[in-house]
């Protein structure tokens, strides 16, 4: 046994060893610094909450150099920021989350001073956008099963409350695929990389999601938003052009959908997307292609996901009436 624990702890501080020279130093807020991941020789991904300066943003690796970051863009969905440094540094070794599995052992790395440090734990679950909009679906129905026969003007609120109290996290959701673990997040470990014992990044750590949960954003998320902020320096997001809050559906749309809130829209730009397409104020959303919304946050989630330029399905309830039409989804 003692055997086996040295071997483990000896090959554990090796790989931490070898994967250092990846791990970068990011000083772009007034507190402690944060963590940065060499995605190239001249491209760091990090945190996007721990970039807090702009115009003077400091990139320290392993060795001690001094490097200048300038900031390419930003994606708030995933927590994440891109730079470009004046020098060279390391990439990182990036590994596919199909071959993470829940329960797996993973190092955090992180660098908020010039010597590396981590942390261990496990996976304790992955997610995807798919399987979050699937759990979510699933959670409704089976709320809706069990409310069946209560007054719907109290079913809204109690939803709110066991989508919560059940793990649910719009800010997750809107981020897509994630993994969750039981690493602790020490002050400045936001940015740095998530190992596991083949030695490979899994992902980004990241705090910033609310509740401060250990979560890492996977490769296949990073490599869109990377490619999407080299292109464009920015994150294309959906828009609609509309200002809405949540109301009461008339009994009878309520009764037909077994939903009983929509958005009710409040305001629309002229010339938005919403205006082209015949939407008026006094409007209530209760579908965007395909999905239900009685909720700001459903309305965001979509968004996030659907293309600009493409055309959606909408539902809606005018005068009492419930109503389908299409919106082309704009960019905000």
């Amino acid at each position: 046994m003692t055997s086996l624990l040295q071997q483990l702890s000896t090959g554990m501080a090796d790989l931490v060893e070898a994967r250092a020279e990846s791990v970068v130093q990011v000083d772009a807020r007034r507190r402690m610094p944060a963590s940065g991941i060499a995605w190239s020789a001249d491209l760091v991904v990090c945190a996007h909450h721990t970039v807090e300066i702009e115009d003077d943003i400091g990139v320290g690796t392993a060795d001690g150099e001094r490097m200048r970051g300038t900031l390419i863009g930003r994606d708030p969905r995933i927590d994440l920021a891109l730079l470009r440094v004046d020098g060279s540094l390391k990439p990182a070794e990036w590994a596919a989350q199909a071959h993470l599995r829940t329960g797996n052992l993973v190092l955090a790395l992180g660098r908020p001073r010039q010597n590396i440090r981590a942390a261990l734990g496990i996976v304790t679950g992955l997610s995807g956008s798919a399987d979050s909009r699937r759990q979510i679906k699933r959670m409704k129905a089976q709320f809706w099963r069990e409310m069946k026969g209560d007054k719907r003007r109290r079913k809204g609120r109690k939803w709110r409350k066991r989508f919560a109290r059940d793990g649910g996290n719009w800010a997750l959701a809107l981020a897509g695929g994630v993994i969750h673990s039981d690493v602790v997040m020490y002050p400045g470990f936001s940015g740095g990389p998530l190992l596991a014992a083949d030695g490979k990044v899994y992902g980004m750590n990241t705090s910033g999601f609310p509740g401060g949960a250990s979560t890492a954003i996977p490769l296949a998320s990073i490599s869109d938003s990377v490619a999407a902020l080299l292109a464009k320096g920015k994150i294309q997001t959906g828009y609609l052009g509309i200002g809405v809050q949540t109301a009461q559906l008339p009994d009878n749309v309520a009764e037909s959908l077994d939903q009983d809130e929509g958005l009710l829209i409040v305001s629309i730009e002229a010339g938005s997307p919403a205006a082209q397409a015949g939407l008026l104020v006094g409007d209530i959303l209760t579908a965007l292609d395909g999905e239900p919304l009685e909720r700001i946050d459903e309305l965001q989630v979509i968004l996030t996901r659907l293309d600009v330029g493409a055309e959606a399905s909408t539902q809606f309830a005018r005068g009492g009436d419930l109503r389908d039409g299409s919106v082309m989804i704009g960019e905000k």
